[in-house]
């Protein structure tokens, strides 16, 4: 039985709890929240002990789960790290360059297992593509929220593009070779709207939107490759295949058109979407790695690029600001 201590029982920490209780051979040992309030509610809601010291629920555990606020991550994970304990930790990995450096540096000298919780890896319209070759050359992503005063703590490229940057990188198998950003702060005083393009080694470019104050919410990716289109709704759970027709293509909707090379034969598929809950999958794969000693699926590494890109960013948006 894995034990686990739970760190923040916020919005989104009591979404963890609802689904560790799901999770076979988990044993939720505690949780640490400072707020008294919230943790009342918490104790008598799920019934868990509150520790009143973060030292002592990681001693009481075997992994944790890190749900704080960023700039508190790096405090809790060194702890854990430093005895030994497996640490499961929400994005982005820590609050600064410095201390992302840090903590990658301590798990490969501990040798604990460490995910970081870019959740849209396990979306399921991202899991119906495992079967399709990605090699996009172009990329376009949007990523629209209504403003909530929850997060605000950092700005959007840290609270919502990164989710973006994370699957881009895990797809895009190439350096990043240039940035261009800029970026708007409306209703913070970090940006709350931005816009920007990567450019890749290996020709891929990818731009990106993402706003925390729109009217309507999207979460959307089109992927463009030779021969085929790739668009993935990580808010509406679909996913679409167009692409030119081979043979053994099944459960394609398909028809022709002509080019200057004759007649082309296009299919169109969606590809079926798992029914899948991306925050307990997450976890089950966290657990997974620890109990088989195989490689998280989003590890330190992973966490560390992605916090990488976004603080360039940052700088390129802050520099641009800086010279108006």
């Amino acid at each position: 039985m894995l034990k686990i201590g739970v760190f923040g029982t916020g919005h989104l920490g009591k979404f963890h709890l609802n689904n560790w209780k799901e999770i076979n051979d988990v044993e939720i040992v505690g949780f640490f929240d400072p707020h008294d309030e919230t943790a009342a509610a918490v104790s008598k809601q799920y019934g868990i002990k509150r520790f009143l010291k973060v030292a002592e629920l990681i001693d009481a555990c075997d992994a944790i789960d890190v749900v704080t606020p960023t700039h508190l991550h790096f405090g809790v994970c060194e702890q854990a790290i430093r005895k030994g304990k497996h640490v499961f930790v929400e994005k982005p990995l820590a609050h600064t360059m410095e201390e992302a450096e840090k903590l990658v540096k301590l798990v490969q000298e501990s040798g604990i297992k460490l995910q970081v919780g870019h959740v849209e890896r396990f979306n399921p319209a991202f899991l119906a593509m495992k079967g399709f070759e990605l090699k996009p050359m172009f990329i376009e992503v949007h990523r629209l929220a209504q403003f909530n005063p929850r997060g605000t703590e950092v700005s959007v490229i840290l609270d919502l593009m990164i989710h973006d940057i994370d699957i881009i990188l895990s797809i895009v198998k190439s350096d990043v070779r240039n940035i261009s950003a800029s970026g708007v702060a409306v209703m913070t005083d970090t940006p709350d709207i931005a816009n920007v393009r990567i450019e890749f080694n290996n020709g891929c470019v990818a731009n990106l939107t993402s706003s925390r104050i729109s009217m309507k919410k999207m979460r959307k990716t089109r992927l463009f490759q030779k021969d085929a289109y790739i668009g993935i709704d990580f808010l509406n759970k679909k996913t679409e295949i167009i692409k030119m027709k081979q043979e053994g293509d099944e459960n394609v909707f398909a028809f022709d058109i002509e080019t200057h090379q004759g007649t082309r034969t296009i299919a169109i598929a969606n590809p079926p979407v798992p029914e899948v809950n991306a925050i307990k999958r997450e976890l089950e794969e966290f657990v997974a790695a620890i109990k088989n000693n195989t490689q998280t699926i989003v590890n330190e590494i992973d966490g560390f690029r992605a916090m990488e890109v976004a603080h360039q960013i940052l700088d390129k948006i802050s520099h641009n600001l800086s010279a108006q």
